[in-house]
C-alpha cells in the first residue's frame, strides 16, 4: 500500500512561494542549503510540497495540477487571506459545498473547498 506523500511544485518564486504557504497554510520551511529544493511540510498529517526552482523551459502557471485545500468555513478563510492581500476569485456553489480559487505566487492553481466536510 502507498499514499501520495509529496508534490513537485516548480518555482521561479521559490523564496515567496515558499512564504505563501507558510504564512497563510500553516506550512513548515525546510531547507537545506546544499539542496535547491525546499521542502514545505504541513499542520498534521499532509502532503508534503517540494518547491524546486523552475527551469528556463518550463511555463509558469499552466494549470497541470490543482491543489485543494480543505476548508471548514471557505467564506471566513477566504475574507483573512483577501485581507492579507491575496487575490481569491469568488466563491462558488457546488453541490452542497462552496470553493473558491486562487493562484500562489508562482501562478499555481490553488483552491480552498469546503466539499470535505458537505
Amino acid at each position: 500500500m502507498t499514499k501520495l506523500g509529496r508534490a513537485i511544485l516548480y518555482c521561479r518564486q521559490v523564496e515567496e512561494t515558499a512564504a505563501f504557504y507558510e504564512s497563510h497554510f500553516g506550512y513548515q520551511v525546510s531547507h537545506d542549503p546544499t539542496d535547491r529544493i525546499v521542502e514545505l511540510r504541513p499542520p498534521g498529517d499532509g502532503l508534503v510540497l517540494l518547491l524546486h526552482p523552475a527551469g528556463k523551459g518550463q511555463k509558469q502557471g499552466q494549470v497541470q495540477l490543482k491543489m485543494v485545500f480543505d476548508v471548514e468555513d471557505v467564506p471566513t478563510f477566504r475574507a483573512a487571506l483577501m485581507e492579507s492581500g491575496v487575490d481569491v476569485g469568488p466563491l462558488h456553489h457546488a453541490d452542497g459545498y462552496v470553493f473558491a480559487n486562487l493562484k500562489d505566487p508562482s501562478g499555481n492553481a490553488l483552491s480552498i473547498s469546503g466539499r470535505a466536510f458537505r
